[in-house]
């Protein structure tokens, strides 16, 4: 009886608090932000202990198979993601080819030594925050509450060993941490994203945010604490958006139990961290989540965001990896651009219901091989064909 009264006053509040205002005329474009190039005391302890976070791993790409682009050499050095000047760069690369919004990884881990808090952070706070034109740019946190293996980031150092280094489970007490922490670090910020005033706040996944809690009615409740607290720091309410990392698995959940979980958490949007649907040929790929986009959108009734992927390639994690996991046939800018294009026309298609957001995955995934940052291969074209898609040359 509780799970069901809280459905239906989460429900209730997302539709007068959080209805989306129609018509809105320019496009929120998001790039997701992986926040691993610096040196982060846990990450130094754990994962990374050279002092240049992830750099360590990406520079010991090596190819796999004839042709293969590794390792990824950034046009810009391996500049480390808290250094204000780095980020000042990007923000004005950002804005200059029409990306507005970064979307930063945010993590709050348990660590075997007995660590329980937040990930990673410094980007944002020091690199991000710390630039000086930080305030044209907007963002917003996606908690990537994920599973994190010991050999998962750094498999030089961990090797085959596979049991859980970083979990991302909490209960109410740590639940309490996170909320005070996003909202008054974070949402009372001016360039902070916000939907009719509510601000947006990402979660990777509702199905390990529930197993932090004793039962699917605790976890609603825990969330509902949220809202709560959003609306008595003098929001109108939060916008939720589930980011899971592939779009196939969505596709594949039960309905019926996928509609009670939206009402449940009171999720008011869904938007793929990843694509979806991967082959080694970009095309099929794109065609394949497109396509999965199309059915989620139809079975719920609640804005789905496009999103679109630079492609795959995360060998450098992963020793046993080879052509088969690669993105290696079509994957080019002007691919990227036409399936940019398709996802700006489902954006303008939807305009009456939801506001024209486009997700791109990523700013800087370097270690995944998606990436809008130049490199030694094409250069600025990727950022070049998101400022040709908007401006309508593919139109």
């Amino acid at each position: 009886m509780k799970k069901t009264f809280l459905a239906v006053v989460s429900a209730a509040l997302m539709a007068v608090a959080c209805t989306v205002a129609p018509k809105q005329k320019d496009y929120i474009v998001c790039a997701y932000v992986w926040p691993s190039c610096h040196d982060d005391s846990l990450a130094r302890k754990w994962l990374w202990p050279d002092g240049e976070g992830e750099w360590e791993v990406i520079r010991k790409g090596n190819p796999r198979f004839e042709g293969h682009y590794q390792p990824r050499r950034p046009l810009l050095g391996y500049g480390l993601d808290d250094d204000p000047a780095v980020v000042e760069k990007w923000i004005q690369l950002a804005l200059e080819h029409g990306v507005n919004t970064f979307v930063y990884d945010w993590y709050w881990y348990n660590a075997p030594d007995g660590y329980s808090g937040p990930y990673l952070e410094d980007a944002l706070n020091k690199g991000f925050l710390g630039a000086p034109s930080n305030g044209k740019m907007n963002f917003f946190l996606m908690y990537a509450n994920h599973d994190v293996k010991y050999n998962y980031w750094n498999c030089h150092k961990w090797g085959d060993r596979e049991d859980l280094l970083f979990n991302p489970r909490v209960g109410m007490e740590d639940w309490k941490k996170i909320v005070n922490r996003v909202i008054t670090q974070y949402f009372h910020l001016p360039n902070y994203l916000k939907i009719n005033g509510c601000p947006v706040f990402a979660i990777f996944s509702d199905r390990i945010f529930k197993q932090g809690f004793s039962s699917d009615a605790e976890a609603a409740a825990a969330m509902e604490y949220f809202r709560e607290e959003v609306r008595k720091a003098g929001f109108p309410d939060l916008w939720l958006q589930l980011t899971p990392g592939d779009g196939s698995g969505l596709a594949k959940r039960d309905p019926g139990q996928m509609r009670a979980d939206i009402a449940a958490l009171g999720i008011n949007s869904i938007a793929c961290y990843n694509m979806g649907g991967f082959t080694p040929d970009y095309m099929e790929h794109c065609a394949r989540a497109a396509a999965i986009r199309e059915k989620v959108d139809s079975l719920y009734d609640i804005p789905v965001f496009p999103t679109v992927s630079i492609g795959w390639d995360d060998t450098p994690r992963f020793p046993a990896k080879g052509a088969s996991d690669v993105t290696r046939f079509h994957n080019t800018p002007e691919a990227f651009a036409t399936w940019l294009q398709v996802a700006k026309e489902y954006a303008d298609a939807r305009r009456d219901t939801q506001p024209p957001m486009i997700m791109i995955n990523a700013w800087n995934e370097w270690v995944e091989g998606s990436y809008l940052l130049p490199d030694h291969l094409n250069g600025y074209k990727y950022l070049q064909a998101v400022r040709d898609v908007l401006e309508g040359k593919y139109e």
